[in-house]
């Protein structure tokens, strides 16, 4: 089965259709930037030409990097507060003329990789991590999904994780690999005090450079390992989540 996958990220919206079953797309995707300052109708703007570039008729699964409960948005810390309350599966839907899916983006990513990942079939708690614009995250409890978690935004020396775990505050803040892993593994060790994982994987664009920062983390008893499914899980774990009939979230 075929369905088609967007994700919605503070600088690109990607979208793909995807072999549910294989976990690949199945054709090349295609990334657009997000509009500046991330206005809702604009945004729906992108969602819906990235439906139509596929000619797609059928159910489409979206993802949004904030916490989302029965379509609608809850927090946008990325995106804007005019998205806050806003019933975002219903635009989308609206604007691109297609049944809508909506998740949140880490819960996909984590729902992808641990299906057709290196999170399959790892029993015990399991937490994902997207580590991009911000920090997300999806927690896992023999395979089920806890959604919604935002453990990005636990406090950090006084700070929002995310801005000193992110990729984005790396680039930002112009830090080395070695910089930067000191702050990511403080970070990682605040969450194992928290959850005490299985295992962590971590996921996001920066994930195909793991080998430059995994190995520099000090003092994290859990196994922290890439993500398989790169960038391209938000859009699988998406396509996953509007299959008709299976509820996953």
């Amino acid at each position: 089965m075929e369905i088609l996958g967007v994700d919605i990220g503070g600088s690109g919206i990607k979208g793909a259709p995807v072999d549910v079953e294989k976990g690949e797309f199945t054709q090349d995707r295609l990334r657009l930037t997000t509009p500046e300052g991330a206005p809702p109708q604009e945004v729906a703007r992108v969602v819906a030409e990235i439906v139509a570039h596929f000619g797609w008729e059928g159910p489409v699964g979206v993802t949004f990097p904030g916490v989302v409960t029965g379509g609608v948005v809850r927090t946008a810390a990325n995106l804007g507060d005019a998205w806050i309350d806003l019933a975002a599966r219903d635009l989308f839907a609206e604007a691109s003329g297609v049944p809508v899916t909506l998740l949140n983006d880490a819960d996909a990513a984590g729902i992808a990789e641990m299906t057709f990942g290196v999170g399959r079939d790892r029993p015990g708690t399991v937490l994902m991590l997207t580590l991009g614009t911000g920090v997300g995250t999806a927690l896992f409890l023999d395979g089920r999904l806890v959604p919604n978690t935002e453990l990005g935004h636990i406090e950090i020396r006084g700070k929002d994780a995310e801005r000193r775990a992110s990729a984005h505050a790396r680039e930002v803040h112009e830090w080395d690999w070695q910089d930067w892993s000191k702050r990511l593994g403080e970070y990682l060790r605040r969450i194992e005090d928290l959850l005490w994982p299985s295992l962590i994987i971590v996921g996001g664009g920066v994930s195909k450079k793991a080998d430059r920062f995994l190995p520099l983390l000090k003092d994290v008893r859990t196994p922290v390992v890439p993500a398989e499914l790169h960038n391209d899980a938000g859009i699988i774990g998406a396509a996953m989540a509007a299959v008709p009939g299976k509820e996953l979230v």
